[in-house]
């Protein structure tokens, strides 16, 4: 039971990063985003600078570390948008 419920909660961060890549691509982002994929694990180094993290915190609410690490099990379906 205890592995089932292991790789169904990897399985949804993996989903999460996946769509988390694909919504940067859909909103015009012309990066390489791959490297979010290739990653494993609960958080993310996204690559962006600490200017672009203060200004994701002051013009949209987006918070993560200055280093740009975001936590993956905080994003679901309805938000990652």
């Amino acid at each position: 039971m205890w592995e089932g419920e292991l790789k169904e909660m990897s399985g949804r961060i993996n989903s999460m990063r996946r769509a988390l890549v694909t919504e940067m691509k859909n909103v015009g982002s012309t990066r390489n985003w791959s490297h979010v994929e290739k990653q494993i694990g609960m958080f993310a180094y996204t690559g962006i600078t600490p200017e672009q993290v203060v200004s994701l915190r002051d013009k949209h609410h987006v918070y993560m570390t200055l280093d740009g690490r975001i936590s993956l099990a905080g994003l679901n379906k309805k938000n990652v948008q």
